[in-house]
């Protein structure tokens, strides 16, 4: 019998690209976000869902019995997460959101993937943060929500994947690529940090991987990222503009320099995905190779 799958978050930049992987792949899902509507790409069953409400979220899971949930969705708006008004809501929908997710996969017997990110590290030192590292203390409020979550899955659950990601890019929804395209449209000079670390993650790469994991019970926690080594937001936005052929000058600047937002943002966000290939899984394309087929795909290049 094949698995039946309910994802969360399926108007997201990830989700998305998750159910069309799925469908790609001939297996059955629901979709699930907060608004009226479904807005991707194939025919596929759709439930408006409240994570926040533990009653909605247990009657949808009993009326389509998936085998396996994929949790995308999230509070992921930063820096507007750290503003007063909107904390209560942050904390309900990342944590209370997936501690009703995680209860009630345990109730009716479903494998719950949680995609998690980055933030929960404090972003010291230069060392690749490995899966099993517990060294948690996120330097704001939504990465201390996601940790929150993380928690919750453990908790409740015994078959789990978690899966951290970073610097999150697609054709839906907005994302740095497309923020500095934008911003190139109006400015020939842009001053771009070069003090963060990390590795970018491409969503169709990572909806197969996603995919990929859920053919097996390989439980636990893995780090994914595309390949290609780790590099600065800096280095990130000139290769953009290589890319598109775009004629910027892109000046490094540090954090410090460059300005303070209402969020802290880590400055070592290197995830090791040695553990990823070791359990034999495809590590995903390097990160210049995602890029290229990213601007191809919405014209840019």
């Amino acid at each position: 019998m094949r698995d039946k799958f309910f994802i969360t978050g399926a108007n997201g930049q990830l989700g998305r690209d998750l159910i069309h992987e799925l469908t790609s792949r001939n297996f059955e899902c629901v979709a699930s976000d907060i608004g009226e509507n479904y807005s991707g790409y194939e025919p596929c069953e759709y439930v408006k869902l409240d994570i926040t409400d533990y009653e909605e979220v247990f009657a949808a899971m009993k009326k389509f019995s998936p085998s396996r949930i994929i949790h995308c969705a999230a509070w992921t708006a930063v820096d507007a997460a750290e503003d007063d008004e909107n904390r209560n809501k942050v904390y309900a929908v990342n944590v209370v959101g997936t501690e009703n997710i995680a209860k009630v996969c345990a109730e009716i017997n479903s494998i719950m993937t949680y995609i998690s990110t980055d933030y929960i590290f404090d972003g010291k030192g230069s060392r690749a943060w490995e899966p099993d590292d517990e060294s948690f203390a996120p330097l704001n409020f939504y990465g201390q929500t996601k940790l929150e979550g993380e928690l919750a899955v453990k908790k409740y659950l015994k078959k789990f994947f978690i899966v951290r990601i970073a610097w999150v890019f697609g054709a839906n929804g907005n994302n740095f690529v497309k923020t500095m395209l934008k911003i190139s449209q109006s400015h020939d000079t842009i001053r771009v940090v070069n003090d963060q670390i990390g590795t970018p993650t491409y969503t169709p790469d990572l909806a197969k991987l996603l995919a990929d994991i859920n053919m097996t019970e390989k439980f636990g926690i893995y780090h994914a990222t595309n390949e290609g080594g780790y590099i600065s937001w800096y280095d990130f936005a000139v290769e953009i503009f290589k890319q598109a052929n775009i004629n910027v000058n892109v000046i490094p600047v540090s954090t410090l320099e460059y300005g303070l937002s209402k969020a802290k943002r880590p400055f070592n966000s290197r995830l090791d995905k040695t553990k990823l290939k070791a359990s034999g899984f495809e590590l995903l394309p390097d990160w210049r190779d995602a890029l290229r087929r990213y601007l191809l795909q919405n014209g840019t290049n």
